[in-house]
């Protein structure tokens, strides 16, 4: 993102992610020590982003090591380099370990896909994965990003970062009540356009993360709101919304 003549506030999500170029962030730094507007929105959004990345943080499968270190132990190692005998040493070089560490990986993700690690049904989900990834940051390095947090009347609290712009959100909430068995949160869009069910919300819990879960298609006038529904979502919501935010 490029700061050109636009208005330097514009900035603040990109710089929160660590997507300004040379030498438009040090143009925006020197902006950033003058301005505290800027310099909350960036704190409140790499605040986010590290809650975010430590909400989709996922183990590795069990069989991942194992298959990595056999890989390794199989794939041939490149020979040292014997320089021409005429080359002053200077100019003698060895494989970097870039390159010797690259050929072992690929040897690793061979030998993951001949045992069966990836499979169509876990490729799918990855594929699921890397692409909520990449909504989530889309949103959060939008130009207009903007983050709120309200408390959940039962406990917890509910964090928002959305964009007009991208007509999509990011939704997370933390240390939600836990529910009795068959019963689950669920997630609103309410506007003039009608109350539309966003999805239900996996994990509850003191000290838990849940989310973050990708909303799009955002219209004027929508809020988001959260309720308590059987674990099969309702059609609509069956009581008062525990928290509201309004995404004017």
């Amino acid at each position: 993102m490029r700061l050109g003549g636009s208005d330097p506030h514009t900035l603040a999500g990109a710089y929160a992610m660590d997507a300004v170029p040379e030498p438009d962030r040090s143009r925006f730094e020197r902006h950033l020590a003058r301005c505290e507007s800027c310099r909350q929105e960036v704190r409140g959004l790499r605040e986010a982003t590290a809650a975010l990345a430590g909400a989709t943080a996922v183990p590795p499968p069990a069989a991942l090591r194992d298959v990595v270190l056999r890989a390794a132990g199989q794939t041939r190692q490149l020979p040292p380099a014997v320089a021409a005998a005429w080359a002053p040493a200077r100019h003698r070089r060895r494989p970097g370990w870039r390159s010797r560490l690259a050929i072992a990986l690929a040897g690793a993700l061979a030998a993951v896909a001949a045992a069966g690690v990836v499979t169509f049904g876990v490729q799918g989900r990855l594929d699921q994965a890397q692409h909520r990834d990449h909504m989530v940051a889309t949103v959060l390095s939008a130009s207009d990003a903007t983050m709120m947090s309200r408390p959940v009347s039962t406990g917890g609290t509910a964090t928002v970062v959305m964009s007009h712009r991208e007509r999509a959100l990011v939704f997370t909430a933390a240390d939600l009540r836990g529910l009795p068995a068959g019963h689950s949160y669920e997630l609103w869009l309410i506007g003039p356009a009608g109350t539309r069910s966003a999805g239900m919300i996996n994990g509850s819990g003191h000290g838990r993360m849940v989310g973050p879960m990708v909303v799009s298609g955002l219209a004027a006038g929508d809020s988001v709101g959260m309720t308590v529904e059987p674990d099969s979502g309702s059609p609509r919501p069956t009581s008062p919304p525990l928290v509201l935010i309004g995404l004017r």
